[in-house]
């Protein structure tokens, strides 16, 4: 099974309400979708949102990055030799993560069809069903209390707080939503690199005073503070984890070994792909360091890798933030990992399981 031709196309899904954090506010789940052509007929799926404050890549930069660099040097490439493949994509440029994900991602879809089994057995295997939060925007106080009730009425028990506007009322946030559904459901806090380390001290420090028990706080210093991550985490019971800061697997090990986070959250679109992911979940097993599996805004192509990973790795990848296609209208794929509100389950078909993307716009 020879690699030909990679196209592209666009996929859009409204949003039930729009996606706001401290960084932007969407109203569409805007997906490239990466389709990579074998001669033996087969199609291999990949895609990457835009993220553009992120991780630097837009759908723009992505198809340029596969199109004039990546191609050339994939076509003609058999899909059994899957360390080759990866070796060329994760080589041929720098940076360019969600270009290099999208297109892993495309490629392990095809090495699942390749041997005929669902990726997470190829992976590891394991319990095909996850239980995943869903996320609550950052919005007015009555706003967020109001989606919050919403989704313990969906069934959801740990919903993920955005938050990182403003301090003093990122406290009110949480004490109303706590004060609203009591602790038997989980609270995960995502700052979005909006506070300062002393900031963040004394936000942790008055939560634990109040009673009010926080399952982690994600992320709530700049990317680069690495220090201000160590000054936290120093002072505070409640776990802190990295997202932002945590790229790649030589970043993973210096938060590890400096003991600046106790969490890392693996994203697709920041690894570059499931290759890297693989690596910095071994690496934490390694340190015995939790991590969270999460996604960007993005549909159920991406977030269905994502989820085949989780499973394939469940002994370390502990905690489950692969909400987005719960937040589309609807979703276009079928045939692929069923996001039934907080039951997230994958299927047995090869690959991952995707059998048609409807509304898909040729580029």
């Amino acid at each position: 099974m020879k690699i030909t031709n990679i196209r592209f196309a666009k996929l859009i899904v409204p949003l039930i309400t729009p996606f706001k954090t401290s960084m932007r506010t969407v109203e569409n789940i805007e997906d490239l979708v990466v389709i990579v052509e074998t001669d033996a007929g087969q199609v291999g799926y990949g895609s990457a949102p835009a993220t553009p404050v992120i991780t630097g890549d837009t759908h723009g930069s992505i198809m340029a990055a596969i199109t004039s660099v990546l191609l050339p040097k994939l076509r003609g490439m058999e899909i059994e030799n899957l360390n080759s493949i990866i070796h060329v994509i994760q080589s041929s440029l720098v940076n360019n993560s969600s270009a290099k994900a999208a297109l892993e991602l495309a490629i392990y879809d095809l090495w699942g069809k390749f041997h005929n089994a669902p990726l997470y057995k190829l992976l590891g295997g394991g319990n095909n069903t996850l239980k995943t939060d869903i996320t609550i925007s950052v919005d007015t106080i009555d706003k967020m209390v109001s989606d919050s009730l919403k989704a313990i009425e969906d069934n959801f028990d740990i919903l993920k707080i955005k938050i990182g506007t403003d301090i003093k009322e990122d406290i009110e946030r949480v004490k109303a939503i706590h004060s609203a559904i009591g602790n038997d459901v989980q609270i995960r806090l995502d700052v979005n690199q909006g506070w300062s380390a002393k900031q963040t001290v004394y936000a942790a420090n008055y939560f634990e005073s109040m009673g009010i028990q926080l399952e982690l706080i994600e992320q709530p210093v700049r990317a680069d503070d690495i220090a201000g991550l160590k000054y936290i985490s120093d002072r505070v019971h409640t776990p802190i984890m990295a997202d932002e800061s945590a790229f790649s697997p030589k970043q993973v090990i210096e938060l590890i070994t400096s003991h600046s986070v106790d969490i890392i959250n693996i994203k697709l679109m920041k690894t570059g792909g499931i290759s890297n992911a693989i690596k910095i979940a071994d690496i934490a097993k390694i340190y015995q360091v939790e991590c969270m599996i999460g996604c960007m805004l993005e549909g159920s192509i991406g977030v269905s890798a994502a989820a085949h990973l989780a499973v394939a790795k469940s002994d370390v990848i502990t905690k489950i933030d692969l909400d987005g296609p719960a937040l589309g209208q609807f979703d276009p794929v079928s045939g692929g990992v069923s996001f039934n509100k907080s039951i997230i389950q994958l299927n047995e078909l090869p690959g991952l399981g995707i059998d048609v993307i409807n509304g898909l716009i040729e580029l």
